[in-house]
């Protein structure tokens, strides 16, 4: 990739990355009367789009179930909105998990470095095969 290229994609993301924070923004206002009666919410992302594939929404829910949290809405395929009541901070000991995490599965740096990796892999034997060709005759 070029570092136009590059930068274009950075842009891209970044652009991506402020139209959901807004979109969130947007769509999460939460009334007075919640946050009163004690409500706690989050927002869990999964950067591989992992949402989409309903056993791993699954999997999620029943976890955050378990730390008392419950779907509110899903956003799109990376991303859900959950709720829970403040009381339920006290079955947090020995869950096994961060009851307020807000990442699941592989993270946006590891993704971002398995593409980089791959990208390098590929340039790599391109670069081996035009070798390989041009010093054969």
């Amino acid at each position: 990739m070029t570092n136009g290229g590059a930068a274009a994609a950075a842009a891209a993301a970044a652009a991506r990355r402020r139209r959901e924070q807004e979109e969130e923004d947007t769509l999460t206002g939460y009334s007075a009367q919640e946050l009163a009666e004690g409500w706690e919410f989050k927002i869990v992302r999964s950067a591989t789009s992992g949402f989409k594939r309903p056993e791993f929404l699954k999997q999620v829910l029943e976890e955050e179930r378990r730390a008392g949290w419950t779907l509110l809405e899903k956003f799109d395929n990376g991303r859900i909105r959950l709720k829970r009541p403040a009381s339920e901070r006290a079955s947090e000991p020995g869950l096994g998990f961060d009851p307020y995490r807000s990442r699941v599965g592989m993270s946006e740096a590891a993704l971002g470095l398995l593409i980089g990796g791959c990208v390098l892999a590929v340039i790599a034997i391109a670069f081996i095969a035009i070798i390989a060709i041009t010093t054969r005759h």
